[in-house]
């Protein structure tokens, strides 16, 4: 059976982020969800740039708001990512198809939405004395970590024949 891995941008703000989170998801075959507002278009160059001649390669979905996002996916195991929450991101199984879902760089992920779902909240330690971490550096945080729980599927483990032969 295929591993389904499926990463969620509620409301993202910088094309750049997006950028560098849709090579990630190129680079691990995780699919990306990118649910409105957003704040710039998906066709600006900076976008482009950050996911360079990677974004055809992508399993990539629009929706128009978070409504759409969740009925659409319903019955989904989804996975919260903020700082608020209480369970380390590497204390959780991530089981196939699980969805990680991450929210604005300003704001993180809806209060309401983490209140009624906290058996789900993660969160990435990090020191207390900064507000979070870079919203694309948490995406692969935590993509590679359920990659690694799974064992690295369909992911060369050895690199791109940049081995060194000793």
């Amino acid at each position: 059976m295929e591993n389904s891995l499926n990463v969620a941008l509620i409301e993202p703000e910088i094309p750049q982020n997006t950028g560098n989170i849709a090579r990630t998801c190129a680079a691990t075959g995780a699919r990306l969800h990118l649910v409105g507002p957003m704040g710039f278009q998906i066709d600006e160059k900076r976008v482009r740039r950050a996911g360079l001649d990677y974004w055809d390669k992508l399993d990539i979905t629009y929706y128009d708001d978070s409504d759409e996002f969740f009925e659409k996916n319903a019955g989904a195991q989804f996975f919260f990512f903020s700082t608020k929450a209480r369970r380390c991101h590497s204390d959780v199984n991530y089981p196939n198809g699980a969805f990680l879902v991450f929210g604005k760089e300003t704001k993180g992920l809806d209060e309401e939405l983490l209140k009624a779902n906290p058996e789900r909240c993660v969160r990435i330690p990090m020191r207390g004395i900064i507000r979070s971490l870079n919203l694309s550096n948490s995406v692969a945080i935590a993509v590679y970590e359920t990659l690694r729980q799974w064992g690295y599927p369909e992911l060369s483990k050895e690199g791109r024949l940049h081995r060194l032969e000793w």
